[in-house]
């Protein structure tokens, strides 16, 4: 989120703004105002494949880097309600191109089997399918659909982790 009163990351847990010196600067940087945007702060491997144990790992966060999903505000605009698409193309004119700290996750118009299957070879944790012309809902919605890559290395932690933790719930944003 970024208003009047500067940057503010937050996780569901906390607000991480001090340790995310590359996304506050990229955020900063943006021709707004104001805007509040939907994503995951990542960290890429030497390949550029964003691995969620680097980010979990990290004291500092100074690599996170964003990858931005959705633009729910700009500018003092309330865009939740916008179809998907919309979001999308305002977020896309806002930011051309990615810069360090910043970029707009990539989105495929296709057959959600065969972007899985690719995601999944590529080594990606998994993907979100947003129904075309849906409105932005937090928290679990029937529009939206997140399928995780049962061979990531994040998915075998976190079943480790929940059959350890059998009450924990487990969230992981895919990219």
């Amino acid at each position: 989120m970024r208003d009047g009163a500067g940057v503010r990351l937050y996780t569901t847990t906390a607000t991480i703004s001090a340790s995310a010196s590359l996304i506050v600067a990229a955020v900063v940087a943006l021709p707004a105002r104001s805007c509040l945007l939907d994503g995951e702060a990542i960290v890429s491997d030497d390949s550029g494949l964003a691995v969620f144990n680097l980010i979990r790992h990290q004291r500092d966060g100074a690599q996170a880097a964003l990858c931005a999903f959705d633009l729910l505000e700009l500018d003092g605009e309330d865009l939740r309600g916008l179809p998907i698409e919309a979001r999308k193309a305002r977020f896309a004119r806002l930011l051309p191109k990615p810069r360090p700290g910043i970029a707009l996750n990539e989105h495929f118009v296709g057959d959600g089997e065969i972007v899985f299957a690719h995601a999944c070879r590529l080594g990606c944790e998994g993907i979100v399918s947003k129904r075309l012309g849906s409105a932005y809902r937090s928290g679990r919605s029937r529009h939206w659909l997140k399928v995780k890559n049962p061979a990531a290395p994040a998915a075998r932690r976190e079943a480790e982790e929940d059959s350890t933790h059998p009450s924990r719930g487990s969230t992981l944003a895919c990219s």
